[in-house]
């Protein structure tokens, strides 16, 4: 996904309230400029910002003139040195182009999507639950309630501890239900597939935050065990661009 405009580099002084960051820039007068930007993030971001130290970071700016905020965060470098995507409206966008270029080059970026000719991003499975998106191996498949389908489900991941990806950054009941959930489709004879976004640099591997969320844990491993696909992906981004790079494997 290529950025309409280079992403601005700054530095992140604080971020606060988990929707507001302070960052100061050089604009292009040679000026030094501080403002308060939107930050798309709800997670704790605990590996990524250091409350006692500043970061660099990369913001957008908007044209929008009912926008209060005028930038938004989209990531910071970590204590660590790696690059950290922090908006989690990217994953969702970056996973669709990849399966749309996938549809147009008649090359799956996984294998086992193989087999499919239809996506349709933001799928209702229920009144109360919608998934991030479905697979059909034909259009006509998508409202055939006797047809075989593939659902995913995407989750951002920041969280990143010794060269280990990690999910999640805090304890998630909505996460517990989704995998819950992918677990039943699987048994209505569905394939269910949940994707991590990782939007770091620095992972070698990928693991679920036992510590952080031991339900998630157990229901992660009866999810595997039940035939619900694992797919950890690591995420290129520079200021230019973002997309889904290669997978990974998952450790226990």
């Amino acid at each position: 996904m290529k950025f309409q405009k280079k992403l601005l580099q700054g530095t992140l002084l604080k971020r606060y309230k988990r929707f507001f960051a302070d960052v100061e820039y050089v604009d292009d007068s040679g000026n030094k400029v501080a403002l308060t930007i939107h930050c798309p993030n709800t997670g704790s971001l605990k590996s990524v910002i250091d409350k006692d130290q500043t970061h660099a970071c990369w913001f957008s700016l908007s044209d929008d003139p009912e926008r209060k905020l005028k930038g938004t965060l989209e990531a910071v470098k970590t204590s660590t040195g790696a690059w950290a995507g922090v908006n989690t409206s990217w994953p969702n966008k970056i996973v669709q182009e990849a399966i749309l270029n996938s549809f147009e080059s008649k090359k799956p970026f996984f294998k086992h999507w193989n087999e499919y000719s239809f996506y349709k991003s933001e799928h209702k499975i229920s009144k109360e639950t919608r998934l991030d998106g479905v697979f059909c191996i034909k259009a006509d498949d998508l409202e055939n309630p006797k047809s075989k389908k593939h659902f995913i489900e995407i989750k951002n991941v920041t969280l990143v501890r010794d060269g280990v990806a990690q999910f999640p950054d805090a304890e998630t009941t909505r996460g517990q239900k989704h995998l819950q959930e992918l677990m039943d489709l699987v048994k209505e004879g569905h394939k269910a597939e949940l994707i991590f976004t990782i939007q770091r640099n620095d992972a070698k591997s990928f693991s679920v935050a036992e510590d952080i969320d031991p339900v998630y844990k157990t229901l992660f491993d009866q999810a595997v065990q039940a035939g619900v696909i694992m797919t950890p992906v690591l995420v290129e981004l520079s200021q230019d661009q973002v997309f889904l790079s290669s997978n990974i494997v998952v450790t226990s």
